[in-house]
């Protein structure tokens, strides 16, 4: 009897199915990665940005809350004064005078307000020659409004309030982007600054100042606001906030 032999060759998958696979194993270990990144948790949302917009405004209405809280102290320490003071007039002056220059108190004079505004998102060049704007070009930056409260202080002012908050010698002007940081508030454009002095002085010194100059060109090129109103009679409120200075210790 003949003897036939048989060839048998291996099982093998249809490329199609193996590509088939691959994609399952694939989907496997991008489901097992996302389950140990967010933990349960939906990582596709905006709720940290959300809960950080939160902070910040809660953060805001907490610090308006101490600083009516702080003038209502204060108050009551300046009424405490003048009676343990009783009889000392000339102390009592001395304290009015301090305070008075110190910006703890309401200022009426003659003045003006410098507004500084943000020029449109979609502005283009307003100057035949002038480079298309950057967004930067478009904003109002820290160093705009520092140069209008060096300029007034430069022109004799007695006092500035930016916003609705008087300046005292530790304010400090910050921006972050294009939002105003000042004695823990947040302020949007447009800026004001209302500053009580000589009329004339103040805006000699506005336009004698380099930086506002520089400003001033773009104002012409891009359309950045900028108006200076005169007051024959404004009042700057007193600073409410701590007067206690805030510096940083190092760590034990």
């Amino acid at each position: 009897m003949k003897e036939t032999r048989v060839t048998v060759s291996r099982f093998r998958f249809p490329p199609s199915r193996l590509g088939t696979l691959g994609v399952f194993v694939l989907a496997g270990l991008i489901f097992w990665a996302s389950f140990n990144v967010s933990q349960g948790s939906n990582i596709r949302t905006d709720d940290s940005l959300l809960q950080m917009s939160d902070l910040v405004r809660e953060r805001g209405k907490e610090n308006a809350r101490l600083e009516s809280s702080t003038a209502d102290l204060r108050a009551d320490v300046a009424a405490l004064t003048r009676r343990d003071n009783a009889g000392g007039a000339a102390e009592e002056n001395r304290l009015a005078e301090a305070e008075e220059t110190a910006g703890l108190h309401e200022l009426t004079g003659t003045g003006l307000t410098v507004t500084l505004t943000d020029a449109p998102p979609d502005a283009g060049p307003l100057v035949p020659g002038v480079p298309d704007p950057s967004p930067n070009d478009l904003v109002i930056h820290q160093q705009d409004l520092q140069a209008v409260v060096n300029a007034l202080w430069h022109g004799g002012a007695e006092g500035i309030q930016v916003m609705d908050q008087r300046l005292i010698s530790t304010s400090a002007v910050r921006c972050v982007g294009n939002t105003l940081i000042l004695q823990g508030q947040l302020y949007s454009p447009p800026y004001t600054v209302t500053a009580v002095g000589d009329r004339d002085r103040l805006r000699d010194a506005l336009d004698d100042s380099p930086a506002i100059r520089n400003y001033q060109q773009y104002v012409a090129a891009y359309g950045l606001g900028w108006k200076v109103q005169e007051h024959s009679e404004v009042t700057l409120p007193g600073y409410t906030g701590s007067v206690d200075l805030q510096y940083a210790e190092p760590v034990d």
